[in-house]
């Protein structure tokens, strides 16, 4: 599983420095394709944005926490870790989209922050002890970024990570239900089964 997982983070990233290599060469003509918020061709952007960085400065910013934390989403399963990636890529790029004022946006921190919430509260939802205590070393290590989601800071999309981070937890909600359907389940399934002994 964990060497799935890093071929498939590090191929995700490898896409990115690729992206943006044509993006230099191109004069920053694939910039256009970010999120312009309440314009109907910005709608594109919510597709292509987490794709795309303003220069390699903020790529290299965000391809640690990238590789790290998209790692270990995906070590939870590579279908569960994509499909958490998926709600956090819509609502944390339709978020933007509708809050995001006049600027342009871009950059795979929408998928760093939404990354980071789905780990921390994923544990509280299923009640794993393992999944919590992973999500304490996360929120350690990495919690001190979540105050990137307050507005008022120039030239970052608050926005993107504010929504990323909602998409985080709505991913971990909806990507523990079986597990929580199971918990509730359990409880009724043993009562059933005492109710039904026959008795002397």
């Amino acid at each position: 599983m964990w060497q799935r997982a890093a071929m498939t983070i590090g191929g995700f990233v490898a896409v990115l420095y690729v992206l943006e290599a044509i993006d230099t060469v191109a004069g920053n003509r694939l910039d256009a394709w970010g999120i312009q918020p309440l314009s109907v061709d910005g709608l594109r952007g919510i597709a292509f944005a987490p794709m795309l960085h303003n220069g390699w400065g903020h790529l290299f910013a965000n391809t640690v926490p990238l590789l790290v934390l998209g790692f270990l989403v995906l070590m939870s399963g590579i279908g569960r870790g994509l499909a958490a990636t998926g709600i956090i890529w819509v609502i944390g790029g339709l978020g933007t989209w509708l809050t995001g004022g006049h600027a342009l946006h871009l950059g795979a921190s929408v998928l760093v922050f939404g990354w980071l919430a789905f780990l921390l509260v994923r544990g509280v939802f299923t009640r794993s002890v393992g999944q919590i205590l992973l999500g304490v070393v996360v929120l350690f290590v990495y919690g001190g970024i979540l105050w990137g989601v307050l507005p008022g800071q120039n030239g970052i999309s608050w926005q993107g990570h504010l929504f990323g981070a909602i998409g985080g937890v709505v991913a971990a909600w909806v990507l523990s239900s079986d597990t929580r359907r199971k918990r509730v389940a359990a409880p009724a399934a043993g009562g059933i089964s005492t109710a039904s002994r026959p008795l002397g």
